[in-house]
């Protein structure tokens, strides 16, 4: 009920992308970067961008964002170039949305709706979809005064007398009410049968990592580098949307669980944080997170910051979680440039790796350091007694690391193994007659 989505079977529609430059904004990006971003971003919606352009906004004008003057010369830059949708790369009021649409005669998107039509276009499963909708519907709740022309006429009320009734608008926002509702129903239902699969996997005694970064950083290449899947891996924005889960082979043999999770992104709707909280659950349930940067873009520190501070609104408490940077792309970088990042990697707390999704370069070192971070508990005895323990000792190769083993003389075997927390839990359960000395 906000303005129409961008019909997805017409041929692309031309745009005119506008990033306005505010005083005091966050100086870490630059406004090319976010206008380069912007253009990424509509071309992610199969939008022809005709021109890009950085306007300067000295105050936010509450009619138009921008001031007059510069609303008309936009107006004759849309005819120019006959464009037919403009993006602007900020947050616009349902008013300046509707008056800008009026001056220009274009349909007006700004940075959340545009990133709301991406997620509802890309999103694949059932509770994906269902998020995306929650999401457009919250954002549209507050902008139903600007879709209808109709809203100040009454529909009559009950009884004889009829009464004055309610508004148009009254009446549209208790069906989106409604509609909300329901969705939020059928959403803990999906979550609920969610985490039955989640526990069912924290069962296993297999540790999980997660991948998180900004969009576009190459975590999809990575995933599928990394577990040999074939997740959709392209060079746009916001490529793959619903988290992907597969089994990853450690260095000791041991498998753990990765999943691959929607990018991050600036200023990420307030609206789709919430709504992706639960799907997100799968980074704060991680025993390791793995947080791809792309080290050959030039924002690559102002990306890692947006990330961290979209886990933080998430509720992970990033200097509690074991996180391993991982500097992606190193092939797009000289090797003189490449020696001094690896440098840098080395130097830093805790040491990044550097790797190429695309090439496979350093994605042995990254397991490497993966499974002795989800190797860090501390050693357990496990002694068993002659021509007892051999389910158990095979079950501890199997899921454990092995640090060393004795065989005495009677036929006993000890063990020094390490477990993860669920390992060691559930070996309890399973063999409750064998020996452990922590």
């Amino acid at each position: 009920m906000t303005s129409k989505s961008v019909d997805r079977e017409a041929p692309p529609q031309g745009a005119l992308v506008i990033h306005p430059e505010r005083d005091g904004r966050d100086s870490s990006r630059s406004a090319e970067a976010r206008l380069e971003e912007a253009v990424g971003l509509s071309l992610a919606l199969d939008l022809e961008t005709r021109d890009a352009i950085i306007v300067p906004l000295r105050k936010r004008t509450p009619a138009t964002l921008f001031g007059s003057g510069k609303v008309l010369e936009i107006e004759k830059l849309c005819e120019e170039l006959e464009v037919d949708v403009v993006v602007v790369d900020d947050a616009l009021t349902p008013v300046q949305q509707r008056n800008l649409e009026k001056a220009w005669e274009v349909k007006v998107i700004d940075r959340t709706g545009l990133i709301l039509e991406i997620f509802a276009r890309r999103a694949r499963t059932r509770e994906g979809r269902l998020q995306v909708e929650l999401a457009r519907l919250s954002y549209e709740k507050s902008r139903l005064v600007r879709t209808w022309t109709h809203l100040e006429r009454q529909r009559g009320g009950f009884g004889v007398m009829g009464g004055p009734g309610e508004t148009q608008i009254e009446t549209d926002r208790r069906l989106l009410a409604e509609k909300i509702g329901k969705l939020k129903r059928e959403l803990v239902e999906v979550r609920r049968t969610r985490n039955l699969q989640r526990g069912a996997r924290q069962r296993h005694p297999f540790p999980s990592v997660a991948l998180v970064g900004y969009t576009n950083a190459g975590k999809s290449t990575l995933f599928n580098q990394l577990t040999k899947a074939d997740v959709v891996a392209q060079d746009m924005l916001f490529a793959t949307l619903d988290p992907t889960l597969r089994m990853l082979d450690l260095p000791d043999g041991r498998p753990a669980i990765m999943s691959d999770t929607v990018g991050f992104i600036s200023d990420l709707p307030h609206e789709l944080v919430e709504s992706f909280r639960a799907t997100l659950e799968e980074v704060k349930e991680a025993d390791v997170i793995l947080h791809v940067r792309d080290i050959a873009s030039a924002e690559s520190a102002a990306q890692a910051q947006d990330v961290r501070t979209v886990l933080e609104r998430l509720g992970v408490k990033v200097e509690d979680r074991n996180i391993l940077e991982v500097w992606n792309k190193s092939d797009l970088v000289d090797a003189e440039l490449r020696d001094e990042l690896a440098g840098d990697a080395r130097r830093q707390k805790p040491p990044a790796v550097l790797v190429s999704a695309v090439t496979g370069e350093g994605c042995e070192a990254l397991l490497a350091t993966v499974a002795a971070l989800v190797d860090d508990a501390e050693p357990v005895e496990v002694s068993t007694a002659v021509g007892e323990g051999g389910a158990a000792i095979a079950w501890l190769y199997r899921n454990g690391r092995v640090m060393g083993r004795h065989d005495d003389d009677k036929g006993g075997v000890q063990l020094l193994v390490k477990l993860t927390p669920q390992a060691l839990g559930q070996f309890e359960q399973l063999f409750p007659r064998v020996e452990l000395r922590h």
